[in-house]
C-alpha cells in the first residue's frame, strides 16, 4: 500500500495536466499573443491575485518559483530589446 502511494505522488493527475495547460497557454499568449492578450496574460502572471496562486497550486507548481522564472525571462528580453534599440 505504501509503495502505491509513493508512485501515485509522482504521477500527474488529469486536473494538474489541465491547469498546466492553462498556465502554458497563458505564458504563450504573454510571449507571442496579440498585444491585448499579452497585457491580459502579463496582468495574470505578475499581479498578486489569488487566482494565480490557485491555478499554480492546482497545476502542482510553486507560484513563487514560476514567477521568478518568468521575471528572469522578462528581464532578459527587456535587456535584449534595449540593446536592439540602442544599435539603431
Amino acid at each position: 500500500m505504501a509503495n502505491f502511494e509513493q508512485n501515485s505522488e509522482h504521477q500527474e493527475m488529469p486536473e494538474q495536466k489541465l491547469w498546466r495547460a492553462v498556465i502554458a497557454s497563458t505564458v504563450q499568449e504573454w510571449i507571442h499573443g496579440p498585444l491585448r492578450k499579452q497585457r491580459e496574460a502579463e496582468q495574470f502572471l505578475f499581479s498578486n491575485h489569488k487566482d494565480y496562486r490557485t491555478v499554480c497550486y492546482s497545476a502542482g507548481i510553486d507560484p513563487a518559483n514560476l514567477r521568478n522564472r518568468l521575471e528572469k525571462f522578462r528581464s532578459s528580453n527587456d535587456a535584449a530589446a534595449a540593446e536592439r534599440i540602442s544599435r539603431n
